[in-house]
């Protein structure tokens, strides 16, 4: 059996330097986060993506499903920044996020007798009915693959060894990330050593560093801050909207056309994700299917907005038909988000309710109060770019 050493990396010793570079970003850009900078937060989701979704896979051994808890736990984290009272316990606080979303999706795949993510093939198929083959087979290859490689290993060095190969086999680096001694590193790496042949090993660490979460990871993750829910989606929808047809309706043609497509990506983003996380705790087929449709619904709206607010900007001069599609394209989105969803996900919650009535009762109440400051926010924000635009053109 071929022997694979561990080494130190050259250069970091005790590995204080990347270390600091992390506790750095932490430092410097969560106090702006705290205050609801997502771009401050994106650059920390940059920083420490590589252990959050390490840890995730290790526990579902799912590359697609491991990088959706690590975007919901960044997400998470977002969203109670300001319980976090000392910034040195962020990264713990977000490893336990992540493990506890981890193991909620193997007992929600355990209960609903199949993968969980068989309901984003559903998302798939519907956009793509002609998949690749091809693809499809490669993906499922892949999957067999972190299957097999992360169940070979023993269970306490999983995390320990995806992140030493992401992070270029240091292992006081891996120590910082995962909160443990480096002996404590070194024991587990070596213990897979011991159990696990080294061709096979060879191919985890190949394994590892493919499946590494890419800059796009964080830019999806900042994309998704302001849709983490469906009250929260209606209020970015609202305000990326309107802010460009305020932008259609007083600059028509090139500088226009560029911040609505800005606009429409980042809203059918928002929708995409935000549904991706909706599914995950889908209950059944039906509820499956409602929740696709009211994102489908979402997004047609958005597509309609822009293509209608630059139809009637450019063809008429007055302040009615920009103002009749601001608010066609509002009220379909609050209607989605605030009747339609809640509707669809009652049985969901009345089951939640069943097994944890206070519990449930606790983020009902949450749920409702995000849902109208998201579309008081969403509505205002939304009504005021319109009316500055309006103005700005001379139409108001």
């Amino acid at each position: 059996m071929t022997t694979l050493r561990f080494p130190v990396a050259a250069g970091a010793p005790g590995a204080p330097g990347a270390l600091t570079d992390v506790e750095a970003v932490i430092s410097q850009h969560l106090p702006a986060a705290a205050q609801g900078d997502a771009r401050a937060y994106g650059r920390i989701v940059a920083a420490c993506q590589n252990p959050i979704t390490a840890i995730a896979l290790a526990i579902v051994r799912d590359v697609p499903a491991s990088q959706d808890i690590a975007q919901d736990a960044f997400i998470s984290a977002w969203r109670h920044l300001q319980r976090l009272q000392n910034p040195s316990s962020f990264l713990p606080w977000l490893r336990q996020i992540t493990r506890n979303l981890a193991r909620d999706h193997l007992r929600a795949r355990v209960r609903g007798g199949g993968p969980v993510d068989d309901a984003e093939g559903v998302i798939e198929a519907a956009a793509d009915p002609g998949l690749d083959p091809l693809q499809q087979a490669m993906a499922d290859e892949r999957q067999a693959m972190a299957v097999e490689l992360i169940s070979a290993l023993p269970e306490d060095s999983r995390e320990v060894l995806l992140l030493y190969y992401r992070e270029g086999q240091r292992s006081q680096q891996v120590a910082a990330l995962l909160g443990l001694s480096d002996a404590a590193v070194r024991k587990r790496l070596s213990r897979a050593r011991a159990t696990v042949r080294g061709e096979l090993l060879a191919r985890f660490g190949e394994f590892s560093r493919s499946t590494a979460p890419s800059a796009a990871f964080a830019s999806a993750v900042t994309t998704a801050l302001l849709l983490a829910s469906p009250p929260a989606a209606a209020a970015g929808l609202l305000t990326v909207g309107a802010a460009a047809g305020a932008k259609t309706a007083g600059k028509l043609l090139l500088g226009a056309a560029g911040s609505i497509g800005f606009a429409l990506v980042a809203a059918i983003a928002g929708v995409y994700l935000g549904l991706r996380r909706q599914l995950r705790g889908a209950i059944d087929t039906a509820e499956r299917h409602a929740l696709i449709r009211s994102a489908v619904v979402c997004a047609l709206a958005s597509v309609g907005f822009a293509v209608g607010i630059t139809v009637v900007a450019a063809r008429s001069d007055g302040w009615q038909w920009p103002v009749a599609t601001t608010a066609v394209f509002m009220a379909t989105v609050l209607w989605q988000s605030m009747v339609v969803q809640p509707r669809v996900l009652r049985r969901r919650h009345a089951h939640e309710a069943s097994l944890d009535p206070s519990g449930a009762a606790r983020r009902r109440r949450r749920e409702k109060a995000i849902a109208w400051l998201g579309a008081v926010v969403g509505v205002t924000a939304g009504t005021g770019g319109l009316v500055v635009g309006l103005m700005a053109s001379g139409r108001l």
